[in-house]
């Protein structure tokens, strides 16, 4: 991991954007002080499975139906 101040990353941001694409993780340092982390994607993340969850819950047949008087005056705060 390597610590970069604003003004290294601002006088060549192509160089370090380099660094991060051959995987290299960069942590942006201001008044030694850490305030981010610059690193690459991970593309390998596997995609979650389709109906992962299916038969775990059952959507209600009145998921969609307007919500009662009370509940919608307590939300909007009356």
């Amino acid at each position: 991991m390597l610590n970069v101040t604003v003004d290294e990353i601002q006088r060549d941001p192509s160089k370090y954007l380099r660094r991060v694409e051959a995987g290299e993780t960069i942590v942006i340092v201001q008044a030694d002080k850490a305030i981010a982390e610059l690193r690459p994607i991970n593309r390998n993340k596997p995609l979650r499975p389709f109906g992962l969850c299916a038969g775990e819950f059952t959507v209600p047949d009145d998921f969609d139906a307007p919500l009662p008087e009370d509940l919608l005056s307590a939300f909007e705060g009356k």
